[in-house]
């Protein structure tokens, strides 16, 4: 009878944990586009915050997921304390949607549910119904779980003694929060926690007086894989954990305070007792969000009261790479594009401080660039381990395809990084050989340098919306580049014909102008991915006809 017991716990759970498992993998891959969009409407409206986060977290299944992302985009500076006070709330909201379709309670149909997610995964033709058949697939594997585990369980509902063991949640409301957050700490999901109280609700083992302290001590648990992610992170990052705990904390200490109202009002939501323990969960989530979201700027400064400091800015080293979001492959992607995004920055700066050390002749603004260029190589490293890392994880079609596509781009920023350097060491040339320049060279230079940077902004856009119209700007810049790269050439014939142009200056103009061109040609690269990402098979052959027009060009001049 134990050996069964045990064999029947054991079994049960795992199918139980595994069936959450596929419905979020099936969800996700179904909803990828939709995610990418959602994430894409960050604002800096709280209520705005709070729908994005109860969205994206609805489609994953995973309030840390989202958590981790947010201390990830926070870390960066793409989103401030405020903005992300609002996703966390309505982050918390999303996940409980789990514990409301365990309650439907649909342990009689699982084998139905089961064929039926297997015949669309199997013989669906279209990815999206594939996906589907994995949400139904995983989602009648849950129930199967479900119901091994309450029959297991079942007959010790009948045992006083065993209830007796239980009663201490409903006489000791702080033991059985204790021991919910215990619980959730270890499993790291508290889908997988509360789906575990409503089984033992089910059959009898405890009463909701019992539950409601084990679910709210398991919304205590569920921060602290946010509170892990922000160690070794900017000083905001940490307080977006921070918050996190905050409001959960505070919200389980005053509703203790009206514990037995609490109670009445669930019981009268629902007849069932499962009913009644997800709509706990539901409901404490949703007065949480309803106290904290119009104060999100008030607790925002109160926060950074509590957690007093400077930013410091990470030099190098990736903000965005987190490991928790490789199992959550949309995430994951969306973490490498701002990793690309900050990298790209990076580049920019060091184009700037180039060409600042050039104009003023400042040794320091050059030393500036070789540390952005370690910096760069190190990211791009980091970009592509974390994406090959990636790549070993289960993927939908279109994940598959973006991933090369990504590997293209932070290898083109990579290139970049390498002209800027060339820069440089062009910008040196001209400090320790004393080269003169015309006004109408240094104009010249400015003029192409401002036309390379909106580029990068451009590109920068594109890459945040994934919108074709935004990548479409930085190829039609390009062709402004090499119109204004002709331009400046035959200028600098002319001012060699007149002698107002000393040769060695018009070597180190000329290598510029070309350095500044290749990095347009790169940035093209970059809106071209963003357009097709599978046009990287004639890559090569694209940039071997663009190498050849660069030295015809260079020997006619």
């Amino acid at each position: 009878m134990i050996r069964e017991t045990i064999f029947g716990v054991i079994g049960g759970l795992g199918l139980f944990i595994f069936g959450i498992h596929l419905m979020g993998a099936g969800l996700h891959k179904a909803s990828a586009d939709k995610i990418r969009k959602i994430l894409a409407a960050l604002t800096s409206t709280p209520f705005m915050g709070m729908l994005v986060g109860a969205g994206v977290t609805s489609l994953i299944q995973s309030s840390s997921a989202t958590t981790v992302m947010l201390v990830g985009f926070v870390n960066a500076g793409l989103m401030t304390l405020r903005q992300a006070i609002g996703v966390i709330l309505g982050a918390d909201i999303g996940t409980t949607i789990t514990a409301q379709l365990i309650a439907f309670k649909l342990t009689d149909y699982a084998l139905p549910i089961i064929g039926l997610g297997m015949g669309l995964n199997f013989f669906a033709k279209k990815k999206f119904y594939k996906n589907i058949g994995e949400f139904l697939f995983g989602f009648g594997i849950l129930f199967l779980g479900l119901k091994i585990l309450t029959g297991s369980v079942g007959p010790f509902g009948a045992s006083e003694s065993v209830r007796n063991a239980f009663i201490i949640f409903s006489k000791r409301p702080i033991t059985g929060i204790a021991t919910g957050m215990i619980v959730t700490m270890i499993v790291q999901s508290s889908s997988v926690t509360v789906g575990l109280v409503l089984a033992l609700a089910s059959v009898g083992l405890i009463d909701l007086r019992g539950a409601i302290p084990l679910i709210l001590g398991d919304n205590i648990g569920t921060c602290i894989t946010a509170l892990l992610a922000s160690i070794g992170t900017t000083i905001s990052a940490k307080r977006t954990a921070i918050a996190h705990v905050t409001f959960k904390v505070i919200g389980v200490l005053l509703l203790l305070l009206f514990l037995p109202y609490y109670q009445s009002l669930i019981e009268a939501t629902a007849p069932s007792i499962m009913r009644q323990c997800a709509n706990a969960h539901t409901i404490f989530n949703v007065m949480i969000t309803a106290l904290f979201l119009p104060l999100a700027g008030v607790m925002a400064r109160t926060i950074e009261k509590t957690v007093p400091g400077k930013e410091t800015v990470v030099e190098v080293g990736p903000r965005h790479l987190e490991k928790h979001l490789l199992n959550t492959p949309v995430l994951a992607l969306q973490a490498a594009v701002y990793e690309a995004i900050h990298t790209l920055n990076l580049v920019k700066e060091m184009i700037d401080d180039a060409i600042e050390g050039f104009m003023k002749n400042d040794i320091k603004a050059l030393d500036k660039v070789a540390q952005g260029e370690e910096a760069v190589d190190s990211l791009r490293m980091a970009v592509s381990n974390y994406l090959v890392e990636l790549m070993q994880r289960e993927l939908s079609e279109e994940e598959s395809k973006k991933i090369p596509s990504l590997l293209h781009i932070i290898n083109d920023i990579e290139r970049m990084g390498d002209h800027a350097e060339n820069l440089r060491d062009l910008a040196g040339r001209k400090i320790d050989e004393k080269l003169p320049f015309s006004k109408m060279a240094i104009s010249e230079i400015r003029q192409i340098q401002g036309e390379i940077g909106q580029m990068v902004e451009e590109a920068i856009s594109a890459l945040k919306t994934n919108e074709v119209k935004e990548a479409q700007k930085v190829i039609e810049r390009e062709s402004q580049v090499n119109l204004l790269r002709d331009e400046l050439n035959q200028n600098h014939v002319k001012r060699l014909e007149e002698g107002t142009c000393k040769v060695l200056s018009g070597i180190v103009f000329l290598e510029m102008v070309s350095n500044f061109e290749k990095i347009g040609d790169h940035l093209t690269n970059i809106g071209q991915a963003v357009i097709s990402p599978l046009q990287w098979e004639h890559i090569e052959e694209r940039e071997h006809i663009q190498g050849r027009e660069r030295i015809k060009e260079e020997e006619r001049v």
